[in-house]
């Protein structure tokens, strides 16, 4: 994977701690920062994903009733034969 220099300041304390953390771990100061993006964005996707399905967890009697749906999401009887006029994939 080809790699892009990036150029940033910041002031001498968290240079020196950044420099500490990466002797450490046996790394790169490079490495070092790589690792801390790459963590930070796998947080991100991961507090998404949990709020998602949280979501879901909330709203789970809403969606059931507005498509009919049972408790282990299979469609119930009251939900409705085919596709309705004018949704998706309706012919």
């Amino acid at each position: 994977m080809a790699k892009t220099q990036l150029n940033v300041r910041v002031d001498e304390a968290t240079a020196e701690a950044a420099r500490e953390r990466a002797l450490q771990r046996g790394v790169s100061m490079n490495r070092y920062i790589e690792e801390l993006v790459l963590k930070d964005a796998g947080e991100v996707g991961q507090t998404f994903v949990e709020a998602a399905s949280d979501f879901m967890k909330q709203y789970e009697r809403v969606f059931a009733e507005e498509f009919g749906l049972d408790a282990d999401g299979a469609p119930g009887p009251a939900a409705p034969a085919g596709n309705p006029e004018g949704q998706p994939g309706a012919t």
